[in-house]
């Protein structure tokens, strides 16, 4: 399995030839990232794996963290409907093949465990951005100060890069799993604009929302993030116009209306009223 070898924080070039030594050769701890293509990471070096029934596997275990994935799930991320003949057997060789990639980059191959009904990855928030981030976010929602309630949120945010799991090639992960973690780092923008709206930044925040917004056109919470900011800008028109805007979308693309909490923003709107109990 050929591995493209990049620096951290750098986009990754797929045909880059492999240095199976990159990583093993620093001290630092081994880190998976699956916040963008899966890689392996210590820090210096991120190695981005090539699409491959392993890359596969790995995948699917980081994306269930110190749990038991069954046999049967692995199957079908990996050969999706149509396992081969013997598909524990093979399930097996494709794990001993995950291990000795491991072995190259410094994991300990005894990461993967063997449990009864399927294998286990154990992982934590200095090995998985995924956990990096959960973390980060759940700090954010219990801080009491918000100027650190949104740095913490923008460095859960700024932990996604690229596609999400573009590398990895599996109907099973594309179609149930990585949907999830998309409305995930959705929770993490609406949380980075909440923060901003709390901190009285509404005006520096609208560019970034018109952006976000773009990319989901049909987001009540995006949108009525948008509005509001627009409209404590003094922007009120245009805060009407978002209304407009993604009222037709959800009509016209769903058939459904906005829900109640967009519907009383543009009430509170088009009354000239305060909106949201913010400074």
């Amino acid at each position: 399995m050929r591995k493209a070898v990049v620096k951290t924080g750098l986009p990754a070039p797929l045909g880059a030839l492999p240095d199976q030594q990159a990583i093993a050769a620093h001290p630092c701890r081994p880190r998976f990232q699956v916040l963008g293509l899966l890689a392996i990471t210590d820090g210096h070096e991120t190695v981005v794996l090539q699409p491959s029934k392993p890359t596969s596997l790995l995948a699917a275990l980081l994306l269930h963290p110190g749990a038991v994935v069954s046999g049967e799930l692995l199957q079908r991320v990996v050969w999706g409907d149509r396992p081969p003949s013997g598909g524990r057997s093979a399930l097996h060789t494709c794990v001993l093949r995950l291990r000795r990639l491991f072995s190259k980059y410094g994991v300990a191959d005894h990461a993967i465990e063997a449990v009864p009904g399927g294998y286990r990855l154990q992982a934590d928030a200095e090995t998985l951005d995924l956990l990096h981030f959960r973390d980060l976010l759940g700090r954010a929602s219990a801080g009491d100060d918000p100027e650190s309630a949104l740095r913490l949120a923008r460095a859960a945010l700024g932990l996604w890069k690229g596609p999400l799991l573009g590398n990895v090639h599996s109907d099973e992960l594309h179609r149930d799993h990585v949907p999830r973690l998309a409305e995930e780092r959705l929770l993490a923008v609406e949380r980075v604009f909440d923060g901003e709206l709390r901190l009285g930044r509404h005006r520096e925040m609208i560019a970034e929302a018109r952006e976000a917004v773009r990319g989901q056109p049909g987001h009540e919470g995006l949108s009525a993030l948008l509005i509001e900011a627009l409209y404590r800008s003094g922007r009120r028109a245009e805060a009407l116009a978002e209304y407009r805007r993604i009222h037709a979308h959800l009509t016209s693309e769903l058939g459904v209306e906005p829900g109640a909490a967009l519907r009383g923003l543009q009430l509170a709107v088009l009354r000239g009223e305060p909106y949201g109990g913010r400074p």
